[in-house]
């Protein structure tokens, strides 16, 4: 009998292993900024420029105008200013955002999720996290989670040897929405864990996110709607203003 129990035992462990060991999830296909409703457009004075402003932008369909949604604000960026995304780099010259490189990417990519240290408010429609201990974001370019969130209790093929771990971030993740840079697909060595949080200060750049006041994210996180695929829009002036046309940008 003590034979059966511990065979038993020793069957759900195992059992218990397996389902906590996950693979990665395929990324859902990316919508089009054509197909967006709400738009976070952040511009720079230039590539170096470690900080900018920001403006929310909204429109009732895909065919109607763009109109701006309350007031301006600043925000802060990479600490080496901006860096293209990979599929933007036909429209200019700049440097090509990478890991590790201090800049915020440049470009239009999805706001797909939101996070932070408490519960989910009921204002947020964006699937949200709630950060806890073992929640980190995957930075390590070998890793079969780059550039993911994860539960590390919950992931089981620990694979990585560096990650952020949110939760200890403290204040600045305390509410934050995750940019979908380099997610479709997810390209090694491109960059992760890009965000949109709360700053230190308005004088402290970022290691490549786009940070501002507490009530700023609080703002951007109650009005962000999946179904209206809310993008960030991150650009600097001059590219803004010479592809504003031909993306159909709001006018700014």
């Amino acid at each position: 009998m003590k034979l059966l129990a511990a065979l038993t035992l020793s069957a759900l462990s195992a059992i218990s292993v397996i389902a906590q060991v996950k693979t990665p999830e395929i990324p859902a296909v990316k919508v089009p900024f054509e197909k967006s409703l709400q738009a976070v457009v952040v511009t720079t004075k230039d590539w170096s420029a470690t900080t900018g402003t920001a403006r929310l932008f909204e429109r009732k369909n895909t065919r109607s105008k763009w109109k701006i949604v309350g007031e301006e604000f600043p925000v802060v960026v990479g600490r080496s200013g901006l860096g293209l995304a990979k599929e933007f780099t036909a429209v200019d010259l700049g440097s090509c955002k990478a890991e590790g490189d201090g800049r915020a990417p440049a470009g239009l990519f999805p706001l797909t999720s939101a996070f932070g240290t408490a519960s989910k408010p009921t204002a947020v429609e964006l699937p949200y996290t709630k950060l806890e201990e073992f929640t980190e974001c995957v930075d390590d370019p070998k890793s079969s989670f780059y550039n993911r969130i994860v539960n590390r209790m919950q992931v089981g093929n620990f694979d990585w040897k560096s990650s952020e771990k949110m939760l200890a971030i403290g204040d600045e993740y305390g509410l934050g929405v995750f940019v979908a840079y380099n997610t479709f697909p997810v390209e090694k060595g491109r960059g992760s864990c890009i965000f949109m949080h709360v700053w230190k200060d308005q004088n402290t750049a970022t290691d490549g996110c786009t940070a501002m006041e507490r009530r700023n994210v609080e703002r951007i996180v109650a009005w962000a709607s999946p179904a209206k695929n809310p993008y960030l829009v991150q650009l600097t002036e001059e590219l803004y203003k010479n592809y504003q046309k031909t993306w159909k940008l709001p006018k700014i």
